[in-house]
């Protein structure tokens, strides 16, 4: 039988799995890849930030809510401190969503005409490239970062897909359907126990 100590803690434990669901891609991790722009072989970490909404929650995948973000590349290969960088966002005009490449952008002036941010080329020697944007509408979004080599003129290019005010509720699924599963549990064990009180 279940004790109410019990029942309180069961219930402790759903709550805490729906606050991990909601919590999105809050807490992206370079393990699992969740943030890194491959620019050829290099490698860069993208992660926004919404302070007067999130407080200090990290972002990549998606930016949960519209208005001021603040968008911070960080260098995982070294060498790319070596490399004049410029970074852009544009919209996706295209409708490419998340399978958005580079060879789908268009040309040149059809990537400077969906530019929505353009940061141009500079050497970051410390490794860090941040910039902010007011974002006013819900939608698909793209990344992009291009580095040329110093020393041979290669040019790089990277894409980055990502939504901005766009919630999903399947998301939350997962973690609605454990709630559920456990209180029906907790109800069904507790009615079992007063049934068995009142034929005494």
């Amino acid at each position: 039988m279940f004790t109410r100590r019990a029942v309180h803690a069961l219930l402790a434990a759903a709550a805490l799995l729906v606050a991990a669901g909601a919590s999105g891609h809050g807490g992206v991790s370079m393990e699992d890849d969740n943030c890194v722009m491959k620019i050829g072989t290099l490698r860069a970490h993208f992660t926004g930030y919404q302070p007067e909404k999130r407080a200090t929650q990290e972002f990549c995948e998606d930016i949960p809510e519209l208005g001021r973000a603040i968008i911070v590349i960080d260098y995982v290969s070294a060498a790319l401190r070596q490399y004049e960088v410029e970074f852009r966002v544009l919209e996706d005009v295209n409708d490419l969503r998340a399978g958005g490449r580079y060879e789908d952008l268009g040309s040149a002036s059809d990537i400077e005409a969906a530019s929505l941010v353009h940061v141009p080329f500079q050497v970051y020697p410390r490794g860090t490239l941040t910039f902010e944007h007011n974002f006013e509408t819900p939608g698909w979004y793209i990344g992009m970062i291009t580095a040329k080599d110093p020393e041979t003129g290669t040019v790089l290019h990277s894409v980055f897909p990502f939504k901005v005010g766009v919630h999903s509720l399947w998301r939350y699924l997962p973690a609605f359907l454990i709630v559920f599963a456990i209180a029906a549990l907790v109800y069904r064990l507790t009615g079992r126990k007063n049934n068995s009180t009142e034929v005494k």
